[in-house]
């Protein structure tokens, strides 16, 4: 697959939470991945798990079909492409001649095509055929240890970006009351990476995001208590998503360290200039902190739901539960297993959903148009 190097870069920062960064030169995507954990050992595997994914992604030896939605809705099953996330002056329209991919709807139990676009991270230039109709972005692109667990990453992830974006939607009144009162958690896990924040004097917030779906998610923002101008260092931020709600918590948690160290080790591509002037942006810096400082009706950490299971297929069920629930009739999933290398990696698309509001050329979609009517 082309990684060549497993880095440890944890000591670049005074955290102390284990970061690593993996890298693989001839990558059609990113060269550089990252992975964190509790320990050295479990940021290694997130690393280099998330290489992989990206790997899978970039070599799809899948059928491809290639027309118009007009074309093939008469003689292919097709996914109602108005609830796929769009981009600002996106090409799209039912007339344009675009690639499919086959994909299986585990709420439906049939298959049905889906853009090609919507699956692969192949970014080299020219670009697929039709391509400039929906977001570049790995959302919804998992591994794991067996198909279900990866299917699982993926729903979650796909819950966490929508999550994640309707918060960042909300009225600054609404997003006080969504704050966490850190000192009403109360797993060890969570406990000891906060531990480490608190020791490097680094001031922690978070946010429940969690939305009608139901699954646990979480959003961390972290920032140096003191200016230091000889080492500026804006807020970084991370997200997590997981039915047991402590695995989400600690995913944001450690996600924000990785974060602040994929900035300060300067090894990803998509890191560009306009990232780091805003480090240099004191005002920025300043805006952040007061953000921070403001103190509102904290929730309790034992107010957001958890639910906990003995087995994989009992994780995927209850996900899907929580999506009917919440009104979404797909969850697509791509297996981009291959046989050479047996290590499961899908693509999950969950059409409704929104995308992250971070991808270039991001535009609101269904629930987001929805939720600013409903505050209007």
């Amino acid at each position: 697959m082309g990684i060549t190097r497993v880095a440890n870069v944890t000591g670049l920062d005074s955290i102390g939470i284990p970061v690593v960064i993996v890298s693989r030169p001839n990558s059609r995507s990113l060269a550089v991945s990252q992975g964190k954990g509790l320990n050295l050992a479990s940021a290694k595997a997130s690393g280099i798990m998330e290489s992989i994914e990206s790997y899978h992604a970039e070599h799809i030896t899948l059928p491809l079909k290639y027309g118009s939605y007009e074309e093939l809705n008469y003689t292919h099953r097709l996914v109602d492409v108005e609830r796929l996330p769009k981009i600002s002056g996106g090409l799209y329209h039912p007339n344009l001649k675009i690639l499919w991919i086959e994909g299986y709807d585990i709420i439906q139990d049939e298959l049905v095509w889906i853009p090609y676009e919507m699956v692969h991270t192949d970014y080299t230039l020219p670009l697929p055929v039709g391509s400039g109709c929906f977001p570049i972005t790995s959302n919804g692109l998992a591994s794991g240890n067996h198909f279900l667990e990866a299917v699982s990453h993926g729903i979650c992830e796909v819950v966490e970006r929508d999550s994640t974006t309707l918060w960042r939607y909300f009225s600054e009144e609404k997003k006080l009351k969504s704050r966490i009162n850190l000192n009403t958690v109360d797993h060890v896990h969570c406990l000891r990476i906060l531990e480490k924040y608190k020791k490097a004097n680094i001031e922690v917030a978070v946010w429940d995001t969690t939305t009608d779906v139901g699954i646990p998610s979480f959003l961390c923002t972290i920032i140096g208590k003191e200016n230091n101008p000889l080492r500026p260092l804006y807020s970084t931020s991370g997200m997590g998503c997981h039915p047991v709600r402590h695995i989400a918590l600690l995913r944001a948690l450690t996600e924000a360290a990785q974060s602040r160290l994929t900035f300060i080790a300067g090894s990803r591509d998509d890191a560009i200039r306009g990232k780091y002037e805003r480090y240099l942006n004191q005002d920025i810096h300043q805006y952040f902190r007061k953000q921070l400082e403001i103190k509102g009706p904290l929730r309790k950490y034992c107010e957001i739901p958890t639910w906990e299971s003995k087995t994989l297929n009992e994780d995927v069920s209850w996900e899907i539960s929580k999506l009917t629930s919440a009104g979404l009739k797909r969850v697509i999933v791509v297996d981009l297993t291959k046989s050479e290398f047996d290590i499961p990696v899908v693509r999950v698309v969950i059409p409704g959903l929104e995308s992250t509001d971070e991808a270039l050329g991001y535009e609101p979609g269904i629930r987001v148009k929805k939720q600013l009517e409903n505050s209007t």
